[in-house]
């Protein structure tokens, strides 16, 4: 299989995330969410676009920390904001 990629997922760091509880924005407001994102610039914890708070986004938007990965059991795919990219 032939996978593409960017620079930002080549250079993606792979932190320890801030919170293996969920996202960190919804447990400070008591909020839920679907599936959480791991920010692989700096470990922060947040919510997927399915979520109504869309936490993960909201990050990329305030950091620019482009790459972020699944945080759910199983998967280890990763996406690029920047470059709207899929690497499995």
């Amino acid at each position: 299989m032939n996978e593409a990629t960017c620079r930002h997922i080549d250079d993606a760091g792979n932190p320890r995330p801030k919170t293996s509880q969920g996202c960190e924005e919804c447990l400070k407001s008591g909020d839920s969410w679907v599936h959480l994102r791991l920010c692989l610039a700096c470990g922060h914890v947040g919510c997927c676009d399915s979520s109504k708070n869309t936490h993960a986004t909201k990050h990329f938007h305030a950091t620019q920390h482009p790459v972020v990965r699944s945080f759910e059991p199983g998967e280890n795919w990763r996406w690029c904001y920047v470059d709207e990219l899929f690497a499995a």
